[in-house]
């Protein structure tokens, strides 16, 4: 207790000193710890279930790496027979979205198919009622007919967390199904980043979607296994294999357009789930791992700093120090005294630190959020966020206490005492080491700033092919509207929203405008009169319009017509392409009056083959998915050549303002389409937003390097400014005897700088060669610039260099100020 009343008082006697390295342990800790906080529950936590080290996700059998979902039921019924060497199966499909109906009330929300042996093969109990059993998941309903588990997010929003839930009746795409349960709280799914309000049995399917009647050969599930205890996933995976023939066998698909020589035809293959799986851990691994290791980069740099501050105190401590050995402290004592002092601003540090990444951690999980698909993470403290922080503790205690209390108790008590000034001759060349270590960390930091900052303004700058400024995109659900006579409902409530007064023009398509989240279609182009070769010419960017849609996009027509009213069930099947499908199968570049076969291929099971189509039309590139990606090959098809009935349920429009913000067509356009049905569901939003959404990876990225870069730019700065002006209190009674002498004050401050433009050059070179190395860490995350950029590298060295110019010559300014006189009435 002795020692921590002592440190308190030593850090209250240097309250600047004491605040800075505080500030700087929070920040430099606390972005550590947002950071891993966003590692841990993207890509280390694992899922709230029974032993989820046993979950495994079946793939292979002919199924790409990033397609989960292209089992049919029938699989999963096979696998189950012949799986007895496995604790349990399941299968699920995940995340759509679907009408709720309380009250008369309608609400988009998420749901999710699940088998009936989801629940019990995952080891969750419900918070509420029951979960889902096989019993419940047979065609048309179980006993009590069609059910439903609510999430605990919904049960709390809509129901309030009302006990007597169970048993009440909802209503889901206008069919009544029965809660039976509510999910535990920490239960989000097993789709990481994504969360589910509705867990519905997969057989009841085609009751509640009646348009989309997916029966058990259809290619929708992902499946999961339980393994044994002790059962590795090698020889799961070798279980799963000896028993691929049979399973083969027993779901095999029949019918014309069946393609038994595809179905299951590569090996099956078993990899973890424990951890759940996510499309997320693709788009956002790497960006996290650079962005750990630059907080890491901008918390040795802080305790390289403070470790500077430390060894200042200490050498302006040295006559007290002195003093003490004098009177016969011991070494160890006085080194445990400087060990409590760096303890407690590290604890001080740390547990402002744990405020900081809490928030910050929030706030970058919602800038990584869209309206479209909201990314819902576990924040809350695990074991691993525990043992991070306190690692990061113990390892700042170390890195700036530890030497600094070595070297400020090396010292000889005789010599100091004969000592006239404050101010002891120590000649130790560790703190111009820690300055030029802070130099070339911060070098890196910039330039890696500067490459992800120059990345964003690219993409930003990036031609999309669409008027983003004045397009207003809707999103409606008509809940009271039947499948069958969607088609022209769709087409009226496009007419009367082009008849609004400001409205250019007006579209509508089933699936989604350029940019928001894409349903991956299986398209394959053929020339006619040839057999279908090879996935080579498959097309995965298409969509179904209405006249109006490419004009209100402002896609621009290149040659040939556009889709109009006269393109019905009645009339030859056309298409309207884009200028990369005319380069990669039109390369003499004539595609109007060209015919191509398409085949529609859904999952592994069956080819169904669309006919023969007609370029009527050829329009410009425009972004469809991700700024980032080559504009790819595009159909599109007139939605009134299908007479089948639409099968999604939701419908999304786009209308272009002739002048002026489009948010002003919100209310007539939304009482148009009101008029013709009042229980559409509509949701606005302006293109604009959405072009800001897709680029919030970058831009956050951009940010937060940006951030750390000035952070770690501040505090080299700080460091060299620190060294510098020790050095010049050191050799104040040189500098006053020199100008004594006649020296100009031009000269002491070459004096001082000298020393400086060493550190500074020293640094830069150092840091140079350090950026080279890190560049291949970042170079997937740039755009439009190599990861070597000269100009980045020379321009990030240019500002550290001014920067560090400023913070020495400030020091170096006083010390040409200095009074000779002054100086030796002291001495």
């Amino acid at each position: 207790m002795q020692d921590l009343r002592l440190a308190i008082r030593a850090l209250r006697s240097t309250p600047i000193v004491t605040a800075v390295a505080i500030l700087s342990l929070a920040l430099g800790i606390g972005a550590n710890t947002a950071i891993f906080t966003l590692v841990d529950s993207l890509l280390l936590r694992t899922l709230p279930v029974r032993d989820p080290q046993q979950l495994a996700l079946v793939t292979g059998g002919g199924i790409g790496p990033n397609n989960r979902f292209a089992f049919s039921y029938a699989t999963l019924d096979a696998i189950r027979q012949h799986g007895q060497a496995f604790d349990g199966t399941l299968a699920y499909n995940c995340c759509g979205k679907t009408t709720l109906t309380i009250g008369g009330d309608n609400q988009i929300v998420d749901r999710m198919w699940v088998s009936g042996d989801f629940f019990r093969t995952l080891g969750i109990s419900a918070l509420l009622g029951r979960t889902i059993t096989p019993e419940d998941d047979v065609p048309g309903g179980g006993p009590n007919g069609p059910v439903v588990v609510i999430s605990y997010r919904l049960w709390q929003q809509r129901f309030a967390g009302a006990a007597g839930i169970v048993g009440q009746s909802v209503t889901i795409e206008r069919i009544p199904v029965a809660v039976i349960g509510v999910a535990p709280p920490d239960f989000f799914g097993v789709e990481v980043g994504r969360t589910v309000d509705l867990l519905l049995p997969i057989r009841i399917e085609p009751l509640i979607l009646p348009a989309i009647p997916f029966d058990d050969n259809v290619s929708y599930l992902a499946l999961m296994l339980r393994l044994k205890a002790g059962q590795s996933l090698a020889t799961g995976t070798a279980a799963l294999r000896a028993v691929q023939p049979q399973i083969r066998a027993a779901a095999m698909p029949h019918g014309p357009a069946a393609r038994p020589g595809d179905f299951l035809n590569t090996p099956f293959t078993l990899t973890s789930a424990g951890a759940g799986v996510s499309p997320l851990r693709q788009q956002f691994q790497r960006p996290l791992v650079v962005m750990l290791m630059v907080v890491i980069f901008v918390l040795v740099i802080a305790c390289a700093n403070i470790a500077n501050l430390m060894l200042a105190r200490g050498v302006a401590r040295r006559y007290e120090l002195a003093m003490r050995l004098a009177l016969g402290a011991s070494r160890w004592r006085l080194v445990r005294q400087f060990l409590v002092e760096s303890i407690l601003i590290a604890s001080i540090g740390t547990s402002m630190a744990l405020v900081f990444a809490a928030w910050a951690s929030r706030a970058i999980v919602a800038q990584l959020s869209t309206s479209p698909v909201e990314v819902v993470l576990n924040l809350s403290p695990d074991w691993r966020m525990a043992l991070f922080t306190a690692g990061s503790l113990i390892a700042t205690t170390l890195l700036f206490g530890v030497a600094p209390a070595l070297h400020a108790t090396q010292i000889a008590p005789q010599d100091v005492l004969k000592e006239h000034g404050p101010i002891a001759a120590d000649r130790s060349r560790l703190p111009h080491v820690l300055v030029v270590a802070q130099i070339a960390l911060s070098l890196s930091l910039i330039t890696v700033a500067g490459l992800f900052t120059r990345t964003f303004q690219h993409l930003a700058h990036v031609s999309l092919g669409l008027e983003s400024d004045r397009i207003l995109a809707i999103t409606l659900t008509a809940p009271t509207v039947a499948a069958a006579d969607r088609n022209p409902f769709y087409h009226r409530l496009v007419q009367a929203a082009a008849a609004v007064p400001g409205v250019a023009h007006a579209g509508g398509a089933i699936l989604p405008p350029p940019l928001y989240p894409p349903m991956q279609d299986q398209l394959f182009v053929s020339v006619p009169g040839t057999e279908l070769q090879s996935e080579t010419e498959r097309i995965s960017r298409s969509n179904f319009i209405t006249p109006g849609w490419l004009a209100a996009l402002g896609t621009s027509l290149r040659s040939g017509r556009d889709i109009d009213e006269h393109d019905t069930t009645a009339t030859p099947k056309v298409i309207v392409v884009n200028e990369a499908f005319v380069r990669r199968f039109f390369p003499t570049g004539h595609a109007i009056g060209g015919r191509v076969n398409l085949t529609f291929r859904f999952g592994l099971n069956a080819d169904s083959p669309l006919g023969s189509w007609t370029v009527i039309g050829v329009v410009s590139d425009a972004v469809f998915v991700s700024i980032r990606e080559p504009v790819p090959p595009t159909l599109y098809f007139p939605i009134a050549q299908f007479d089948d009935p639409i099968q999604n349920t939701n419908f999304y429009m786009i209308v272009q303002a002739s002048s002026g913000s489009p948010l002003s067509l919100v209310r007539p356009v939304a009482a148009a389409l009101s008029a013709l049905n009042h229980d559409l569901m509509l949701i606005f939003r302006p293109m604009t937003d959405q072009v800001h959404t897709s680029l919030a990876q970058d831009r956050l990225i951009a940010w937060l390097s940006g951030f750390f870069g000035v952070l770690a730019l501040f505090l080299a700065a700080l460091g060299l400014f620190g060294v510098t002006a020790y050095a010049v209190a050191r050799r104040r009674t040189e500098i006053g005897i020199r100008m004594a002498l006649g020296a100009e004050p031009a000269g002491v401050i070459r004096l001082v700088m000298s020393r400086v433009t060493v550190l500074i050059g020293a640094g830069v070179v150092i840091g140079a060669g350090v950026s080279l190395w890190a560049s291949k860490f970042v170079a997937p995350l740039l755009y439009g610039l190599e990861p070597r950029d000269p100009a980045t590298m020379i321009g990030a060295a240019l500002v550290l260099s001014a920067v560090g110019v400023l913070a020495g010559w400030l020091p170096a300014w006083r010390a040409s100020r200095t009074d000779p006189a002054e100086v030796l009435r002291a001495e």
